[in-house]
């Protein structure tokens, strides 16, 4: 499984494609974040905006690969680990991501509630953020799963799908992103610095679920 892991990340890096949902996340976050923001306000949009880049991510890693390529590799190693070592490449960037954005974030923000009436501890406050980031990471990579190959085979169907379901996970009521976000947002108004341990549980068992789907289906639509 580590080759495949190797193989799937250098493919990823070699094609470039992750250029697009990385500008897109630079460009997010200059608009949301400014120096000087209370930090749990900014780290909470910084959270956020992962989410659909996390998708986004998952569809370059599964169909970044030529399809008889990604046919010789089913063949030697299965189709559902080829497809598992897609996806978790694709959570991988996505987190590496999150947790950079989350340091500089914290650096650049004002350790304060909203208001500047109470001081929140950095450090906490950045450990809560990289565990928001964590949720919508897993979140954003569960959506991805289950609206690229094999779930939904036509662009046509599978990007509206893709951007549906993000912007559902963030604001659908019960959702562990929006539980996870606006945690950090209610933390702002009072100084409390929340910890998204339920929301971060609960997004573990949707991406899991997700890509067991998707690799189960990988398998029988590559026999």
């Amino acid at each position: 499984m580590t080759a495949i892991l190797r193989y799937q990340a250098a493919l990823l890096l070699r094609s470039r494609r992750w250029l697009p949902p990385l500008i897109l996340y630079a460009a997010a976050l200059a608009v949301g974040v400014q120096g000087g923001q209370p930090v749990l306000d900014s780290l909470g949009w910084s959270a956020a905006v992962l989410l659909p880049v996390a998708a986004w991510l998952v569809r370059i890693c599964v169909t970044g690969e030529p399809p008889a390529a990604r046919a010789c590799l089913a063949a030697a190693r299965g189709p559902g680990r080829a497809h598992l070592a897609c996806v978790l490449v694709a959570l991988a960037a996505a987190v590496v991501l999150g947790a950079a954005a989350a340091l500089v974030v914290t650096l650049v923000s004002d350790p304060y509630s909203t208001g500047h009436g109470t001081r929140v501890p950095p450090l906490a406050a950045g450990g809560a953020g990289l565990l928001a980031a964590l949720v919508c990471a897993l979140l954003g990579t569960a959506v991805g799963a289950l609206t690229t190959w094999p779930v939904l085979r036509s662009p046509g169907r599978a990007v509206p799908a893709l951007l549906l379901g993000a912007l559902l996970a963030l604001v659908a009521t019960g959702s562990p992103a929006r539980a996870a976000v606006g945690g950090l947002v209610t933390g702002s108004r009072s100084g409390d610095v929340p910890l998204p341990l339920l929301p971060l549980a609960a997004a573990s068992l949707a991406a899991a679920a997700a890509i067991t789907v998707a690799c189960a289906l990988s398998s029988r639509r590559s026999a």
